[in-house]
């Protein structure tokens, strides 16, 4: 009899909702302005995504501050302090490990925006309108 009776599907899904919880927590944290750390505090900061590996040990956190401002010090901010976000998530996530952290910048926005800019050229929406 095997150890493990979940599917694969079974532990992608507990990957997607360890992922949401984790960013929850997270948003949580920086809403409340529960860091000690000033800029922090005086930045609004989103959680967009966590990326979980499937042994969940690992946590990539994506994250943007509102309208993009000071992008780079939100970052450091987070990154220095990475050790206090990672006990707070354990503690309430009361896994067996805590995942550790990875604060990374979410190009998406970037991505989306470029991809519409390219979509409103006039020679682009020549040949969309051709069909």
């Amino acid at each position: 009899m095997a150890k493990n009776a979940s599917t694969p599907e079974q532990q992608s899904v507990r990957v997607l909702k360890v992922g949401e919880r984790v960013r929850h927590i997270l948003s949580e944290l920086l809403a409340r302005g529960e860091a000690h750390d000033d800029v922090l505090r005086a930045t609004n900061i989103s959680v967009t995504e966590v990326r979980m590996s499937p042994d969940l040990r690992q946590a990539k956190v994506y994250v943007k501050p509102l309208l993009g401002e000071d992008e780079a010090a939100a970052l450091k901010a987070l990154r220095t302090n990475t050790a206090f976000f990672q006990k707070e998530v354990a503690q309430r996530l009361g896994l067996k490990f805590a995942p550790k952290l990875q604060f990374r910048a979410d190009e998406s926005f970037d991505e989306a925006n470029r991809i519409e800019s390219l979509l409103d050229d006039p020679r682009v929406k020549r040949d969309l309108d051709e069909d």
